[in-house]
């Protein structure tokens, strides 16, 4: 078998056959486009499609890129050639296996992660799905279930309307084809916010704080599973995650 790119066409081509309904679709979304104009999902500037950032907020967005920790994947100073283990790792090692994130914490990223998650923004959904599955890439190719939410706390989920980790978990399924379980984690009791806490006052806020649903239980154990969150600080929260 054999691939082919192409950066230019040196003939002209005919102009293939339109979809049954394409055309309609174009023109309703041209329509939807001058009633609801595409803007930056941040700043609110117009771009040139939905769920898109600007210029200037998508260069605010500062990726984790090779060379990473294997364990804790954050970065390291250098490329030793094989995985390499951060300080941190090597002095205390996680209860999970791996952890990979895909930006840090700039003003941008707070920005998109609280109007995402206290404000409903879910308009840059498929795009945090999409950095999301290229951070992930190495863990979701050998999990036997791609994605698994940190749950929330009922009378929380009641209040919020709505889990960011499931939505973020429910986008990867749609575009890794791998499935995701929203009801494997069950939160069962209610726990302080983490802003603000130490690292072992984050540890024994959360301590005890998940269990495996009964009715799951027998679909996860001794398999591989990605558990997907908003926001990884200290690691607590998924360290208590890995610990059920």
């Amino acid at each position: 078998m054999m691939d082919a790119m192409w950066m230019g066409v040196t003939e002209p081509m005919a102009d293939p056959k339109p979809a049954p309904g394409a055309t309609w679709r174009a023109m309703l979304r041209a329509a939807a486009d001058v009633v609801l104009p595409p803007v930056c999902v941040v700043c609110r500037t117009p771009v040139a499609s939905h769920g898109l950032l600007c210029g200037p907020c998508f260069a605010g967005i500062d990726f984790i890129a090779p060379p990473l920790c294997a364990r804790l994947g954050v970065p390291l100073p250098y490329d030793a050639g094989e995985p390499s283990l951060s300080a941190a790792a090597i002095a205390a090692p996680p209860a999970y296996d791996r952890a990979r994130a895909v930006a840090r914490y700039t003003q941008t990223m707070r920005d998109l992660i609280q109007g995402f998650k206290y404000r409903d923004r879910q308009e840059g959904l498929r795009l945090f799905s999409r950095w999301l599955a290229r951070a992930g890439s190495e863990l979701l190719e050998g999990a036997r279930l791609s994605s698994v939410p940190v749950p929330l706390y009922r009378s929380r989920l009641w209040s919020r309307r709505f889990n960011q980790s499931a939505l973020l978990a429910q986008g990867l399924e749609r575009l890794t084809r791998r499935r995701a379980d929203c009801f494997v984690l069950r939160r069962v009791r209610r726990t302080a916010s983490q802003v603000g806490l130490s690292a072992a006052q984050r540890k024994r806020n959360v301590a005890g704080a998940f269990k495996v649903s009964p009715a799951r239980a027998g679909d996860v154990a001794g398999k591989a599973i990605v558990v997907v969150d908003d926001v990884i600080t200290t690691g607590a929260t998924v360290e208590a995650c890995a610990r059920v």
